[in-house]
């Protein structure tokens, strides 16, 4: 018991030890929100029972979260700290239900280890509410097929359908459980809570459905491209592009679960498959699956490294429960691999307090990485200092990137709305929302932020340019990129491009 108890102390010291390091990070002055980041924020100050490209969850934790931390950067982050906690804590429970205490504790070491927690742990994207949900719904699911409870059926079924509402691919949880109880010959017995647990979960799609019956199904339309059912004429295949996108994938997944563990995860999945270990085998089923169906479509279109890895999270299960099993040699080779794959990272994110990252080299290293997350605020500052000096009044912020028009709403004194005005790019919520055609005729200063083009193109005419500059925010000694600002009085004409692509 008082090993047991070792290991529940050692998870949360360094579950807890992590948060602090990701929150750190979020309080880094030079570094501001991802633009994802900065969208989803928008959408929760426009709430919505769904989003033109994804389901509303996201948005609610940030409007949440917001509202007690306020419109800051770790206002939103919070979501993701606290997601990474939640799902090494889901592994933690699932290697000590299936296993003990000190499996649990390899389990979430491992989590703790592949750079996907990392991502959907600092980051707030879809991907930190989906990873956590689909990690609770799996154990929740396991459970209530080994012990037979209605009461883990619906449970089950309830984190699959807030994971429905994080994202849509939550959904392969219901194939992935009904897969298992075929190949452990259990349906049968267990049909009419299957039929409760897909009855429960199905309640995750009914934002979707309200908003899309209300907007031309447009999620629909949008999904279905993504995955080239759509969107223009289709193209033959070319080998080259295919080996090339299928390459990218299949390293990056490498790379996703930690380079430093790949000889313990091959020794692992050798051993799994002459064992054909059925709880290792529901745990690895998931990620397999949604694997192998992602390999299928990177030769077809390139494929982003993110896209399977929420379903790994019972890897990590599995490859904790090995470790434990190993001899002394293995387990100090995976303690060593453990430690360098999160304090690597660790320190890469922390704020310089060594000085080592005034070193030139890793400096710049560092401004590339830290490329889309840096010079937002310095952008939105010498706006505010620009509205200031000019003496501006009832001005409106626009520009061609629904990215900038983000940063610009989350950044700028006061919040406000910002516009996009689309100049030949595929349909996006902006499209959806109110847009800057209110402001005809009405007398309002436009101000224009791009960072990809010189002028408006034709898009937009007013009857005085104010003020033009090429601002150029830096991350310490290093130019970030060059924006276009300009600076207008009174809009009279307004012809964006209408997209019909989804």
């Amino acid at each position: 018991m008082k090993s047991e108890s070792r290991y529940t102390l050692g998870f949360w010291t360094i579950t807890l030890l992590l948060v602090v390091v990701k929150v750190l990070f979020t309080l880094r002055p030079e570094v501001n929100l991802f633009t994802e980041e900065a969208q989803y924020w928008l959408w929760s100050q426009n709430m919505a029972w769904h989003y033109y490209s994804k389901p509303p969850l996201v948005a609610v934790l940030n409007y949440l979260s917001t509202a007690i931390l306020g419109n800051t950067e770790l206002g939103v982050r919070i979501n993701a700290i606290l997601s990474g906690v939640g799902i090494s804590w889901v592994t933690f429970l699932f290697g000590s239900y299936l296993y003990d205490k000190r499996a649990g504790f390899w389990a979430a070491m491992v989590m703790n280890a592949m750079p996907v927690w990392w991502l959907a742990s600092t980051f707030h994207m879809t991907d930190s509410s989906l990873t956590f949900f689909w990690a609770l719904g799996t154990y929740l699911a396991f459970r209530a097929i080994r012990e037979g409870k209605k009461s883990w059926w619906i449970w089950a079924g309830i984190a699959t359908a807030f994971g429905l509402m994080a994202k849509v691919v939550m959904g392969l949880l219901l194939p992935v459980v009904f897969l298992y109880l075929l190949f452990t010959r259990s349906l049968k017995a267990n049909l009419g809570n299957f039929a409760l647990f897909v009855g429960v979960s199905l309640l995750g799609f009914v934002p979707a459905l309200i908003w899309n019956f209300q907007n031309n199904f447009d999620t629909f339309k949008h999904l279905a491209t993504l995955g080239g059912a759509g969107g223009g004429e289709s193209k033959s295949l070319d080998l080259g592009s295919s080996l090339k996108w299928f390459l990218e994938y299949f390293s990056g997944q490498l790379a996703i679960i930690s380079a430093f563990l790949l000889p313990a995860w091959v020794a692992c999945f050798r051993e799994l498959i002459k064992t054909k270990d059925k709880p290792s085998i529901y745990l690895v089923l998931p990620g397999l699956l949604t694997f192998l169906a992602f390999a299928a479509l990177s030769f077809m279109k390139r494929v982003e490294v993110n896209w399977p890895v929420f379903a790994y999270t019972g890897f990590a299960v599995v490859l904790g429960a090995w470790i434990v099993r190993q001899s002394a040699a293995w387990r100090k080779y995976a303690s060593v691999a453990i430690v360098l794959s999160i304090v690597i990272p660790a320190i890469f994110i922390l704020p310089d307090v060594t000085g080592l990252k005034s070193i030139p080299a890793l400096e710049k290293g560092e401004q590339k990485a830290f490329n889309r997350l840096s010079g937002h605020e310095a952008l939105a500052e010498r706006l505010d200092f620009l509205q200031d000096s000019l003496e501006l009044n009832g001005e409106f912020y626009f520009s061609d990137s629904y990215h900038t028009a983000s940063e610009l709403s989350f950044y700028l004194d006061g919040h406000p709305q910002s516009y996009v005005m689309n100049m030949g790019s595929r349909k996006n919520q902006w499209d959806l929302w109110e847009d800057m055609s209110q402001f005809l005729d009405k007398g309002n200063v436009g101000v224009f932020v791009s960072m990809n083009h010189e002028t408006m193109d034709g898009r937009a005419a007013f009857d005085e340019l104010i003020h033009e500059e090429t601002f150029v925010p830096y991350f310490g000694e290093y130019p970030i990129r060059k924006v276009k600002i300009q600076i207008w009085r009174n809009l009279r004409s307004y012809q964006p491009f209408i997209p019909d692509s989804y």
